[in-house]
């Protein structure tokens, strides 16, 4: 008897933790915020952006799971004409409402807001500032810029003790190093003509970023600077992330639909999940059993099993499905 209530149990811990929790998703195409439920995999409520004309691309949520932070880009893509964003929602997730605002001062497309657990710092990509600007979510307060030497710095990936920062410059079609805490540029990695989004791996060895001209994804070696090999893909890629093991990579593809699987040990692609239309960005779950992809096109988020390799769920949220953010 006892064995047969140990499984019920542990599956209503498992459910209670994942019910404190909520996958956040950006829809560019109604300029709302999704708030998602993990454990019965639905969308639970919306909040509205409420910028007239310009909308957000990307979001990220607070340590706690009580704030959420949305830059308005603007009105157009990266490198185009239109309205150049110049401030960042601060959302009460709670109430699911805008509490406040922080004003960047002057047209500065914000892009990709990053918390750092070990600074306890937001950053944020402003990407007509050819920076990263620093912001102490405490105060909601501006401390400083990190300058990235190129324009277009769009994507930010981090590493993991919080002292590196690397950009994805998508006109310039290259990397930059920087050096977090003297807040400086160490390097400008050349990658391809043109690149889009941006990883790094558990160990901090390599960081990704795909070619937008070929179907083929760049490995970075952070110890040289340099681009160490080339990793061929069934299509152009797009955003980028590694599962907590450590062993894969994977990878959207947008015009196929699909999302491909690099084996890091091999360096090459393993498999490939067909999701829905237009994947874009891709966030793995806190514990390792489900990788998140959002898809613009279909306007839906697909719950891929890390264990089995299929989708589970495919979850309806807003149009224009792009940035997720986890609230723990």
């Amino acid at each position: 008897m006892k064995t047969h209530f140990a499984l019920p149990v542990v599956l209503v811990f498992a459910c209670a933790g994942l019910h404190a929790q909520t996958l956040l998703v950006a829809n560019q195409g109604d300029r709302t915020v999704s708030l998602v439920d993990p454990a019965s995999v639905r969308q639970t409520a919306t909040i509205e952006e409420g910028v007239p004309g310009q909308w957000a691309h990307e979001i990220a949520a607070s340590a706690d799971g009580r704030t959420a932070y949305l830059p308005i880009y603007g009105n157009s893509g990266v490198g185009k004409p239109g309205l150049d964003g110049s401030e960042l929602l601060v959302i009460d997730l709670k109430s699911r409402r805008v509490t406040g605002t922080i004003d960047f001062g002057h047209g500065v497309r914000p892009h990709l807001p990053v918390l750092d657990p070990a600074s306890g710092m937001l950053y944020v990509t402003t990407e007509l500032d050819d920076a990263i600007t620093v912001i102490d979510p405490k105060t909601l307060k501006i401390v400083g810029k990190i300058p990235t030497g190129q324009t277009e710095s769009h994507m930010l990936a981090l590493s993991h003790d919080g002292k590196l920062g690397y950009t994805a410059n998508v006109g310039p079609g290259t990397v930059s190093v920087l050096d977090v805490v003297g807040r400086k540029t160490v390097a400008v990695i050349p990658v391809a003509p043109i690149v889009q989004r941006i990883a790094i791996s558990r160990d901090d060895r390599m960081v990704f970023t795909s070619d937008m001209t070929k179907p083929r994804m760049a490995v970075i070696d952070t110890a040289t600077k340099r681009v160490r090999s080339w990793v061929d893909l069934p299509g152009r890629g797009y955003g980028s992330a590694a599962t907590l093991d450590g062993k894969w990579l994977l990878v959207a593809l947008p015009e196929k639909d699909e999302v491909a699987v690099i084996d890091l040990a091999a360096m090459r692609v393993a498999r490939t999940v067909a999701v829905a239309a237009a994947p874009q960005e891709i966030l793995i779950r806190p514990d390792g059993q489900v990788a998140y992809v959002s898809c613009e096109t279909a306007a839906q988020v697909a719950a891929i099993d890390l264990t089995q390799w299929k989708v589970e769920k495919l979850i309806d949220v807003g149009k224009g499905a792009d940035g997720l953010g986890w609230a723990p």
